[in-house]
């Protein structure tokens, strides 16, 4: 029966820390958007990812007849 009088603030306190973290979230905008990375996820966008220009080539990559001017 003692163990009921230190479980019972304790679960008070916890109980009271979860509200609070809840409603930082929901302040913080954590629940906004919902349905947004639901259906982001079955959006194919990684074609671009994959087909991809090198940048710049290395200077000794560059050959004499192109137009490039080596650094």
């Amino acid at each position: 029966m003692e163990v009921i009088y230190t479980l019972i603030p304790g679960m008070m306190f916890l109980g009271l820390l979860f509200f609070a973290v809840l409603i930082w979230a929901v302040k913080k905008g954590q629940y906004e958007d919902m349905e947004g990375n639901a259906s982001r996820i079955l959006l194919d966008d990684d074609d671009d990812m994959m087909i991809q220009q090198p940048k710049d080539p290395h200077p000794e990559d560059i050959k004499d007849g192109d137009s490039k001017k080596s650094i």
